[in-house]
């Protein structure tokens, strides 16, 4: 690997084996080498083809080194937690969020989703407790004091690294349309649901892949259609789930242009009643 130039400590551009580009990114990669030097391989903790060389390179260029530094550090904590492993784009996007939220506590600007931090932290249990960690490395290590908004937003980074091909708005789309949901469900029931159950974590799960299906308009990818006589069996066994499905199923078209097919409607009938079966009324 040939060093061609540096674009800070921790980010310079090589050339391969193979003659391909690459940005390369590790603590202190680029410091004492001239072009034509070989790269130190084990200085490498993340490397990538740039898609789109330009803007990409462009990107890296502006970020710190210091944050480089802190981003590595974060996806090596997180990796594990998640059992995730963070594509270019989301690599490049956390980085990029670490650089301007350091910004804004210089500026004291703050974002105030904090607001949403019940939500989201109900919503996302697992990857709101990974942010936290993921804030805290961010203020030991930069000797900083994040706001405590900064935790949901990290944690919809988190979210996006469990969905490669989600965006960080959509991702906010998402959890505000599960919340919507939920208040509908909780409005018709005159209940609260209990955020800590299991069949609440997989109703969870399931309102995230539908929705992430429908943000990105692709196919269902199913065995096989079910039977519709099946939505009918359950229109008549499960007859409020089944009017809470319809009142969902009116809110998602009236909030975001969507038709839920019969599959659908059958999969949200039957999540509602086993999220609701064991409340306490």
């Amino acid at each position: 690997m040939i060093f061609i130039k540096s674009f800070n400590n921790s980010a310079a551009l090589i050339r391969n084996d193979e003659g391909q580009e690459e940005v390369v990114l590790g603590k202190g990669i680029g410091f004492g080498l001239k072009s034509g030097d070989q790269v130190p391989a084990e200085k490498i903790e993340r490397r990538f083809i740039p898609a789109n060389r330009e803007e990409e390179i462009n990107q890296v260029k502006q970020i710190n080194s210091q944050t480089i530094d802190v981003t590595n550090k974060i996806v090596r904590l997180v990796e594990p937690l998640l059992q995730v492993k963070f594509n270019d784009f989301n690599y490049l996007a956390l980085a990029d969020h670490i650089d301007f939220a350091l910004t804004r506590v210089r500026d004291h600007i703050d974002l105030n989703a904090a607001n949403n931090r019940w939500e989201v932290q109900n919503l996302f249990p697992k990857e709101y407790a990974v942010a936290t960690q993921v804030v805290e490395l961010i203020n030991n290590d930069l000797n900083v004091k994040l706001p405590e908004s900064e935790v949901v937003l990290m944690t919809y980074h988190m979210v996006n690294a469990e969905s490669n091909d989600v965006q960080l708005q959509e991702t906010e789309q998402i959890a505000q349309l599960i919340t919507g949901i939920i208040s509908i469900i909780q409005f018709q029931y005159q209940l609260t649901l209990d955020t800590e159950s299991f069949s609440y974590s997989r109703f969870i799960t399931h309102l995230r892949v539908l929705l992430v299906r429908l943000i990105k308009h692709q196919k269902q990818q199913q065995r096989e259609k079910l039977d519709p006589s099946l939505l009918s069996f359950m229109k008549v066994k499960y007859t409020r789930a089944y009017e809470t499905a319809e009142r969902i199923a009116t809110y998602l078209h009236a909030k975001m242009g969507w038709t839920l097919n019969s599959d659908d409607k059958f999969y949200l009938v039957l999540h509602i009643f086993r999220v609701t079966s064991r409340q306490d009324h």
